[in-house]
């Protein structure tokens, strides 16, 4: 047996596979890893705390940050909580703008991941695929509401505009084109023998350990355990549409793989059938005080963001600032079972399954 000597590593914060300014530090004896410790807190901003000095229409743009490329998933949480606290009747066609939203942002959600994930481990092509695609839903976000990261788009009691005309019909032409690259995305990758050798069977955990960790989304599904928020809980106008919750076996970097390649195909198909349903015309703002202030109390709403369960606690003490604010980031807790994967792999496998789990080091910092 070769001895050597422990190798410390700094894997971050500038590292390009750590998408962000997240920090792994990790111990070799010689390619294989002893110890993983994440360190987190590069990119924190208080926003928590700052959101008890602001009114609920303030803090918005807040959660636009906290997912850079989901933030009209964390726009929805917090507007949902506060109207539940609140007990307000959001207009059909608001609801259904909201819910075509979310469904193309978890679409550029996914691509983001695509590109970026191939790109980690070696793919270049699929990157430029994935962005040129991403590229169409944003240019039909900036359209909607002038913005093209970070949205400010949902308001308490509805959404700040409706569609401009044509919008929908731009967004039901989008559909059928990217259900088509789907098939292209899967014939050029999916089956890619080095691809395999570089995914299958790493990064693997049972069901048990993933509701231990907590682990929502593509993470805990990808163990066959069927939790999707959008069909367990329902909220919005989930309800009534047909979709299916992809789920895998073995609860590797492949399964979470293909999960989120489905859960993609799943979101055109939602919007598909929203396209169709949506009212012609109507209300996209409820009928809402000048001043929002939530009565007394608490409460606890989740979503299913493209990370995971997303969710967020208000207190209220009848104010127009909320007292304590708190979200439950996927992001964050997802990160949690980093370091059990990681010991006995190789560095090789690390940027694998870091890549795999899909983290947004925003949402983890918050």
């Amino acid at each position: 047996m070769i001895r050597t000597e422990e190798l410390l590593l700094n894997v971050g914060p500038q590292h390009p596979s750590t998408h962000g300014v997240f920090r792994i530090i990790v111990k070799l004896d010689g390619e294989v890893i002893t110890e993983a410790i994440p360190v987190m807190g590069y990119l924190h901003r208080g926003t928590e705390k700052l959101a008890e000095d602001l009114n609920f229409t303030q803090i918005i743009p807040y959660t636009d940050r906290m997912d850079y490329v989901s933030a009209m998933t964390n726009n929805y949480v917090l507007c949902h909580a506060v109207e539940t606290m609140m007990g307000l009747e959001i207009p059909e066609r608001a609801e259904f703008m909201r819910l075509i939203v979310m469904e193309l942002q978890r679409v550029a959600s996914h691509l983001v991941w695509w590109g970026t994930y191939l790109l980690d481990i070696g793919a270049m092509s699929p990157f430029l695929y994935a962005f040129r695609d991403r590229e169409m839903i944003i240019d039909f976000f900036n359209e909607l509401c002038g913005a093209r990261l970070t949205y400010n788009y949902m308001r308490v009691g509805g959404v700040k505009w409706d569609a401009p005309e044509g919008w929908l019909d731009k967004v039901r032409d989008f559909v059928p084109y990217m259900e088509k690259k789907l098939d292209e995305y899967n014939n050029l990758v999916s089956g890619n023998e080095i691809f395999l050798a570089r995914i299958k069977g790493i990064g693997q955990y049972d069901a048990q350990t993933a509701i231990d960790y907590g682990l929502s989304g593509a993470n805990l599904r990808c163990t066959g355990v069927d939790w999707d928020l959008r069909r367990a809980e329902p909220y919005s106008l989930y309800n009534r549409f047909e979709f299916d919750v992809p789920l895998g076996k073995t609860g590797d970097c492949y399964d979470r793989y293909l999960i989120r390649l489905e859960e993609t195909r799943q979101s055109l198909r939602i919007l598909k059938q929203a396209l169709e349903q949506i009212p012609s015309s109507g209300e996209v703002m409820g009928k809402v005080p000048r001043v929002i202030r939530p009565p007394a109390g608490e409460v606890y709403v989740r979503i299913e963001s493209p990370r995971g369960e997303i969710g967020c606690h208000i207190i209220s003490k009848g104010k127009a600032e909320p007292y304590r604010l708190k979200f439950r980031r996927p992001s964050f807790v997802n990160l949690q079972i980093l370091p059990k994967l990681l010991v006995g792999e190789t560095m090789t496998n690390l940027i694998t399954i870091l890549g795999g789990i899909d983290i947004v080091v925003g949402e983890v910092d918050a």
